[in-house]
């Protein structure tokens, strides 16, 4: 169902005039999305606006409250709805606040996971041997990660490309073995990291390219991998080579 099919029911779900099995619907919707719950506090705070300046405005004679009384403690009791308002306006505060809380904690956790990836990037240009099987050929390359990690991938061929494979190492993100490529390019250095998507919590950007403190990188996914390029060469070298190796899948 589509944000406006939700967003028609939010009077009628504020007024408590929807079914029973609408109305859990509709709550249970908004425990899930964070634009639907704040579009539902706005309504709620104008209606709550405009029923504190209609109080003001029309305030009734005592004596004729007095006979209203009277005349309905004769008659069947109405519903009585403002318990049930009072209670969704609380939901909804509490709802829209969890879901700012959750799209922060989002993006640090994804600030972190980026920040881990360039201190991996960070590592590998400071160490004396950055890589762990020297060799230009990816025949070589690939094979020796076998038992090493996890999972498998594939490799690009680059012959009649600026890049070269100088080698690769076993890395680790949030404690989960993944695989360390390095390339050069004009004298830059470039880090393609490929880790298991369900070892890294939440839900990273899925194509970039996007900036991890002086470095630009690429990330994306495919076949439940998560690959990263960083490096501090030129953001049409991070892409390039990037390209090349989404054309590999």
């Amino acid at each position: 169902m589509t944000h406006e099919l939700w967003t028609a029911k939010l009077d009628s779900y504020l007024d408590g005039e929807l079914e029973s099995g609408e109305m859990a619907k509709l709550d249970s919707h908004l425990r899930e999305c964070s634009e639907c719950a704040a579009e539902g506090l706005r309504r709620l705070q104008w209606k709550k606006s405009i029923q504190s300046a209609a109080a003001r405005r029309y305030l009734a004679d005592p004596k004729l409250r007095e006979r209203v009384q009277k005349k309905f403690s004769r008659e069947k009791p109405v519903r009585r709805w403002w318990p049930a308002y009072a209670v969704t306006m609380a939901i909804l505060i509490v709802l829209a606040g969890i879901a700012i809380l959750r799209e922060g904690s989002r993006q640090e956790r994804n600030s972190r996971i980026l920040s881990e990836v360039a201190d991996l990037h960070v590592s590998t240009l400071a160490s004396s041997n950055p890589v762990d099987v020297v060799s230009t050929d990816r025949h070589t390359v690939k094979p020796w990660f076998a038992g090493r990690i996890p999972f498998t991938f594939d490799l690009p061929e680059l012959q009649g490309t600026p890049f070269e494979l100088v080698g690769g190492r076993v890395s680790y993100l949030e404690q989960s073995p993944g695989a360390e490529l390095i390339f050069r390019v004009r004298k830059h250095q470039i880090s393609v990291f490929i880790f298991q998507e369900r070892a890294i919590p939440g839900r990273l950007p899925k194509v970039g390219p996007i900036d991890a403190r002086s470095f630009h990188l690429d990330t994306w996914t495919h076949n439940e991998l998560r690959y990263f390029v960083i490096g501090d060469a030129a953001r049409d070298d991070i892409q390039a080579l990037s390209n090349l190796l989404k054309s590999n899948h």
